[in-house]
């Protein structure tokens, strides 16, 4: 462990002045083909075992950031808008909620001060608005600032014909509606040791969330490494609409974050919320936090 970080225990770390959690909202399936592009499925089947539709289990892990007042939020999971179709087709697991992660650290939706949506596909950013007492949809978050990166508001509010599918305007439109949303410009560090990466690939506007302190570092890595398979640079989605600007700088941040110990949380692994990358042979590895 780097000596820096001075606990880790049910998905929290202290590192330095932030507290880091590890949150959940359940479970969902995706088509495993698509989460693993060109990669053959007696390669990927092997890890992650499809169901007789296709699909593989996957995570819905959001962090929380605790950094004095400030309550940050990454992500905001699958959220609760869906109906009995939806629910079917994407396989959707309420096992946990992410308002009942929140309450177990004894914090309500009230208490946070910033989202960040690392992009606004609807498993990541569903769960930023709830319906209100009218069944509308409505921020989740009250009396927090939602940042986005621009590229990414531009594409999710205009979406081409493929993309489309992965945007529900219900799950943002009402936070610029609100008065509630601020849109990012690139990579910046919103608060002190918390910095957003825009880095792309995924999606044009992709943004990962990096925290530094004592000389410890940590990333939260969205859908540029989804699950632990995800780590080795040809495993890409086949939903990524720049799979070589994700390659170039996946390569480029794996190499960085195994020779740094930096502690990664994943966002959709089954199995692992948090780990390191460690040196196998020519490629890195994910290795568990236990």
């Amino acid at each position: 462990m780097t000596p820096a970080l001075a606990s880790i225990q049910l998905g929290r770390v202290q590192s330095g002045s932030f507290e880091l959690h590890s949150l959940s909202d359940g479970f969902f399936g995706l088509d495993g083909g698509a989460m693993f592009g060109v990669v053959p499925r007696p390669l990927w089947e092997k890890t992650n075992p499809p169901d007789d539709r296709n699909r593989i289990r996957l995570a819905l892990r959001p962090l929380l950031i605790i950094a004095g007042p400030n309550r940050v939020l990454v992500d905001t999971g699958i959220g609760d808008k869906w109906d009995s179709k939806g629910r079917d087709v994407y396989r959707i697991e309420k096992t946990d909620t992410l308002v009942a992660s929140l309450a177990r650290l004894r914090l309500t939706p009230e208490d946070m001060t910033h989202v960040v949506l690392t992009h606004l596909h609807f498993d990541h950013a569903g769960g930023a608005t709830r319906f209100d007492s009218n069944g509308r949809p409505a921020p989740s978050f009250p009396n927090a600032r939602y940042l986005v990166q621009r590229t990414e508001w531009e594409d999710a509010t205009r979406p081409n014909r493929r993309s489309r599918a992965a945007y529900m305007p219900e799950n943002f439109l009402p936070l610029e509606k609100a008065g509630l949303l601020e849109l990012v410009d690139g990579t910046t560090e919103f608060l002190p040791g918390i910095e957003l990466l825009h880095v792309g690939g995924h999606t044009r506007g992709l943004q990962l969330v990096r925290v530094v302190s004592v000389g410890a570092t940590a990333i939260f890595w969205s859908d540029m490494i989804p699950t632990a398979s995800h780590v080795a640079t040809p495993y890409i989605m086949g939903y990524d609409l720049y799979p070589l600007v994700t390659m170039e700088t996946k390569e480029r941040l794996v190499s960085e974050a195994s020779a740094g110990r930096w502690l990664c949380f994943l966002e959709h692994d089954p199995q692992a919320n948090a780990g390191y990358l460690v040196p196998s042979g020519d490629r890195c590895r994910f290795e568990p936090v236990v």
